[in-house]
């Protein structure tokens, strides 16, 4: 070729390296305004997040039961999805600590930091490792805590999160691995905005999970099942007389054992201790023959305020009972020494209109009595009730005397064995209790017994150590067993009964 024809070919090698160069450079560009396009959409997406986390945790402030799960299981999401978000923002520093104007996109084009960064020859540095490890964490974890209800959330963590190995393009081609098909060779701002991109990945599965949680709940609450929703009979009145027509409705009633009022409060009452499976049990006495009211309110709370929803019915109370009703407040014993209080009523039979006799019995109030038994084994209660007609309704119940049970030393409130040192025990008070007794009794102790071994027992008068019973421990080593026996114990409001026994107490030294 002729001079002239060589210099217009190389005009022509130079134009084109120019070409290829310009689209190099528009290339790196646009892969930096697509990771600020993602660095946008995962901005809002964390704003919808932190409302949802916000809305879950009031719903589980204000119906613990049915939310306060959902809500541990988004917090330990988070707290997954915060590590694995900050782990990468911290990879994305370095990567362009050494880069001064983090949007000179077109002078990202070198691919030796990742490449230095995470290979080494033919294997993977430490943090090449710990970066897919990382991946391979968030994404178990995040599946772990969702667990097995969720399997279409599971599928798309999966897909998300996969780092497994790349299978070849050519048959007999051989898999290639995950980390370097994904990042080996490939300009910085291509790498920047794959890892942006797995930064999007983490919060749209952070949206997807809260409204799964949400969602599944919403959907439970709204099926038409007999586990959701009962139907209701509600009669205009609750006692008819023969030849009368039962009038009333049947409608449907939301049922939820798991969405439990903050307060419940009945004719002027709280009740709201006796709520049970999101059910509030009625517990009271009837009263008097006659037409009776209920009325209330039941509130729950929604979104932190309290939302008021009133409720209204009546029963009726009639007369003409057959046997009385006679029960114990305590149990169906009565024990000797003490005031067991006793109920008696009679259906339609007003107080005044009872005569309730029994040996040891006396009464305190309208149908409330004490019995104070003797030295019998039993005791019998006889009712007689005057009703409307003239008529007398008469019955009886028979109840069994006991003696309190025996009770038990104690040593600064332990009772059986206890293990403390000698500083403490020399100026401990002796106590004796009954922890297992239905009565709360008071005892108080007035004498007792303090055995040291290879020292003679010495006997104590009250509660507190002697100083000869003090002398005694100071002689105790380490790992013996100082035993407190033979207690002499009155119940403080009835001093003239005689505990039949007080059960010893000991205390291992332990320096």
């Amino acid at each position: 070729m002729t001079p002239r024809q060589k210099m217009i070919n190389l005009l022509y090698l130079v134009f084109i390296a120019m070409l290829a160069l310009n689209m190099s450079k528009e290339v790196l560009s646009a892969f930096g305004f697509m990771k600020e396009e993602v660095e946008e959409s995962t901005a809002s997406t964390a704003q919808k997040n932190s409302l949802a986390y916000e809305v879950l945790k009031q719903q589980s402030e204000d119906q613990p039961e049915k939310y306060g799960t959902l809500y541990t299981k988004a917090l330990e999401i988070k707290a997954l999805s915060t590590d694995f978000y900050s782990y990468l923002e911290d990879l994305k520093s370095k990567m362009t600590s050494d880069i001064e104007d983090k949007k000179d996109y077109e002078s990202m084009d070198k691919t030796d930091f990742l490449d230095s960064y995470f290979f080494k020859g033919d294997g993977k540095t430490a943090e090449g490792q710990e970066f897919v490890d990382k991946i391979n964490g968030y994404r178990d974890g995040v599946i772990s805590a969702l667990g097995p209800k969720y399997q279409d959330l599971e599928s798309t963590i999966q897909s998300r999160f996969k780092t497994d190995d790349i299978p070849g393009d050519e048959p007999g081609e051989g898999d290639q691995d995950w980390l370097r098909y994904r990042y080996e060779g490939f300009p910085l701002i291509a790498s920047l905005t794959n890892i942006t991109q797995l930064q999007a990945n983490v919060k749209n599965t952070e949206n997807e999970i809260l409204n799964a949680l949400s969602g599944n709940q919403l959907i439970s609450d709204s099926k038409l099942t007999g586990s959701n929703y009962k139907g209701i009979v509600r009669l205009d009145k609750t006692a008819y007389f023969a030849g009368e027509q039962v009038k009333g409705q049947v409608v449907l009633g939301r049922y939820d054992a798991s969405l439990v009022p903050t307060k419940v409060t009945m004719n002027g009452r709280d009740i709201t201790s006796q709520v049970q499976n999101g059910q509030v049990i009625l517990d009271m006495p009837a009263g008097n023959v006659g037409n009776k009211d209920i009325k209330g309110e039941i509130t729950f709370m929604q979104d932190g305020e309290p939302a008021v929803i009133p409720f209204t019915s009546e029963y009726s109370v009639i007369s003409q009972p057959d046997e009385a009703v006679i029960s114990a407040d305590k149990m169906n014993v009565v024990y000797r020494g003490l005031n067991n209080p006793i109920s008696v009523s009679l259906p339609g039979v007003g107080d005044k209109d009872l005569q309730v006799s029994a040996a040891g019995l006396s009464k305190t109030g309208t149908g409330k009595y004490n019995m104070r038994p003797g030295t019998a084994n039993s005791v019998t209660i006889n009712v007689t009730g005057t009703l409307g007609g003239g008529n007398t309704v008469t019955s009886k119940k028979e109840f069994r005397i006991k003696d309190i049970p025996a009770a038990s030393g104690s040593i600064r409130g332990q009772y059986g064995i206890a293990r403390m040192p000698k500083s403490s025990l020399v100026n401990a008070e002796i106590g004796a209790g009954l922890p297992d007794f239905v009565f709360d009794l008071t005892l108080a102790v007035t004498s007792f017994k303090v055995k040291v071994p290879g020292e003679l027992t010495v006997v104590v008068s009250g509660n507190r150590l002697s100083a000869a019973a003090k002398k005694v421990i100071e002689k105790a080593k380490r790992g013996d067993i100082v035993t407190f026996f033979d207690f002499e114990a009155v119940v403080t409001n009835s001093s003239s009964y005689k505990l039949k026994e007080v059960l010893p107490v000991s205390v291992e030294i332990t320096n």
